[in-house]
């Protein structure tokens, strides 16, 4: 069996290789990563949106964040569902992120 908050840990790290093309911000500072669930087999879910319906790169943002997360060893399968509900939002993002942008 895996230690599940610590692969989940390992997943959010990746994540953060992962970044918005337009925004030049990774996925996990923007605010976009909604949920990650793994189970016990390393099956993992994440359930994230985008910082707009039709963004143009929707799948290859999708198709990073699946080979990101698949290259860790506990990890056996990776399904991401975007979701649009909650809509995304600045005030989503953390603070290093809104830094950068210079959001207050």
């Amino acid at each position: 069996m895996i230690d599940k908050e610590k692969t989940k840990e390992r997943i959010i790290e990746s994540l953060k290789g992962v970044y918005d093309p337009e925004i030049g911000i990774d996925i996990v500072n923007l605010g976009l990563i909604y949920d990650i669930d793994v189970s016990d087999r390393g099956e993992v879910d994440i359930k994230m949106t985008l910082t707009t319906p039709g963004c143009p790169l929707a799948g290859s943002v999708e198709e990073a964040v699946k080979a990101v997360v698949s290259a860790i060893d506990e990890v056996k399968d990776v399904n991401v569902h975007l979701v649009w509900d909650p809509p995304w939002n600045p005030s989503m993002m953390s603070e290093e992120a809104k830094q950068i942008l210079g959001i207050e």
